[in-house]
């Protein structure tokens, strides 16, 4: 049976109803289409594809055109979960106007159903602006990777009283701002738990404990298919790496040797 189409409305269902929301990431079609098939609710394509699919070293290097060109592939592998993009770095903080634009080529160009922009106050009423025409947006505070220089490296945020309050006011900034739903990124899971219960709209927790409505983790992390670090809170499901490293060997030396391709 046909299951029904997750949408940002869905995801408030959800957590009224005391269902786990689950997402991860998709930079492509195969991994968005296999994603998919597999029941996962929300696919965001994250500028983390800057880190596990371009090589650099932060996110802080993708571009408007990579993000497009990633989203609309996921979006072609997807008929049920929910297609979110990240707005990247620039794309949204020189003018309202300019962040309208992006956010409106990702879902016309990218064919996503919805963005996601990280920060609080500095961009409540650019969130405003994109809601009031029709553009769902979905928050992002505590560690945020577009600001890993401001932090000094991807570090845990809301850590001392002072910081932790600050992010729980700019969660319910976030709530009045329009987002449908807010994801908290490395902070502590008391904190976490506080903010989800203070909140309307669900949160996605990435190494923020098990207290959150639902949760993300990066595909390539899960799958063992990152090689430069994997984070503390990140469970592994598969090592694709080493597999995918193995049967590249056996090719290459079946080639070398003359074992392929075979006469027959």
């Amino acid at each position: 049976m046909k299951q029904n189409k997750v949408t940002a409305p869905s995801l408030s269902e959800m957590k009224a109803r005391g269902e786990k929301i689950s997402m991860i990431t998709a930079y492509g079609y195969p991994w968005a289409k296999m994603a998919d098939e597999a029941g996962v609710d929300v696919l965001l394509v994250g500028d983390t594809l800057g880190m596990v699919v371009l090589g650099y070293e932060t996110t802080l290097q993708v571009t408007m055109e990579d993000m497009v060109r990633h989203t609309g592939a996921v979006a072609r592998g997807t008929q049920r979960a929910l297609v979110v993009a990240d707005m990247p770095f620039l794309s949204y903080q020189v003018s309202d106007e300019e962040a309208i634009r992006n956010a409106g080529r990702l879902i016309q160009e990218g064919c996503a159903q919805a963005v996601k922009m990280e920060g609080s106050d500095h961009i409540a009423r650019t969130i405003r602006r994109i809601v009031d025409i029709g553009i769902p947006v979905m928050g992002h505070i505590g560690m945020t990777p577009q600001s890993v220089h401001q932090y000094g490296g991807f570090k845990m945020q809301g850590k001392d009283a002072e910081n932790a309050e600050r992010i729980r006011q700019e969660a319910l900034d976030l709530q009045d701002a329009g987002v449908f739903s807010l994801v908290l990124e490395a902070i502590p899971s008391t904190l976490a738990g506080e903010i989800t219960k203070s909140l309307d709209i669900p949160t996605i927790g990435i190494g923020a404990g098990p207290d959150c409505d639902g949760h993300v983790l990066v595909s390539h992390d899960i799958l063992g298919l990152y090689d430069k670090f994997v984070p503390s809170f990140v469970k592994q499901y598969a090592n694709l790496w080493q597999i995918s490293s193995d049967a590249f060997k056996a090719y290459n030396e079946d080639v070398k040797s003359g074992r392929y391709p075979e006469r027959k």
